[in-house]
């Protein structure tokens, strides 16, 4: 798969498969593993590298400004951007409900995918090939702000909309899909009560976080098309 080049993993990895592997084709395919495990790994390798990567090149940044660099880049929104990038959701396997419940293009399925797939590079060759994949991660983010905001989206949506002297942003939970301990949530948010995002998530925070990056995603499109 060229989509998955940058992380060096040959098609005979011991890890590859499990890595693309959404929870929903396991439940579906017995015996089979997800990705989850991996992704628990794979997030404490990139914490780390980027931890380190911006130790070393701000050197006069303290540590909350080093933190908050931090989040920004290992953001779900920012790991979703650099999967839709490369096309890694193409590679993903997914049960037969996943598609009707908004999960192949899920931030937070894509943000998992990135790190299962570090943590298959770390075990298959190691901490300096992790290492390398990660810093790419990290490029990545750095020369993407779009994907990272300044403050929590939710947040910014609603400066954004007291500025214009509108009402704080309101959230309404359109539809919970799967068994409780591994649903999805889809979330619409209004302003003035007209719906300018959507968005889905494990939780009714995280969704909710989505459908305010939605919203902010598409007052940026439209402030790029009246600028040109």
């Amino acid at each position: 798969m060229p989509e998955l080049e940058i992380f060096g993993l040959a098609p005979d990895s011991p890890h590859l498969a499990e890595a693309l592997t959404h929870p929903s084709y396991a439940h579906e395919v017995h015996g089979t593993r997800d990705n989850q495990r991996l992704e628990f790994l794979g997030d404490s390798v990139l914490n780390f590298v980027t931890s380190r990567a911006l130790f070393e090149r701000f050197p006069d940044a303290n540590e909350g400004e080093l933190t908050r660099r931090r989040a920004q880049i290992v953001s779900t929104e920012a790991l979703a951007l650099f999967a839709r990038n490369h096309e890694i959701g193409g590679g993903l396997r997914f049960g037969r409900g996943a598609a009707q419940a908004g999960l192949t293009d899920s931030d937070n399925v894509l943000a998992d995918a990135v790190e299962a797939l570090l943590a298959a590079t770390f075990l298959d060759q190691g901490l300096a090939a992790a290492e390398s994949v990660g810093l790419r991660i990290v490029d990545f983010a750095l020369e993407h702000p779009d994907a990272r905001f300044e403050h929590d989206p939710k947040s910014e949506l609603q400066m954004r909309a007291q500025a214009r002297g509108k009402k704080a942003p309101t959230y309404e939970v359109l539809s919970q899909v799967g068994p409780q301990h591994d649903c999805v949530f889809e979330v619409s948010v209004r302003l003035d009560g007209q719906e300018v995002g959507r968005g889905t998530g494990r939780s009714k925070k995280a969704a909710e976080r989505s459908a305010a990056l939605d919203a902010l995603a598409r007052e940026r499109a439209l402030e790029q098309e009246e600028k040109s």
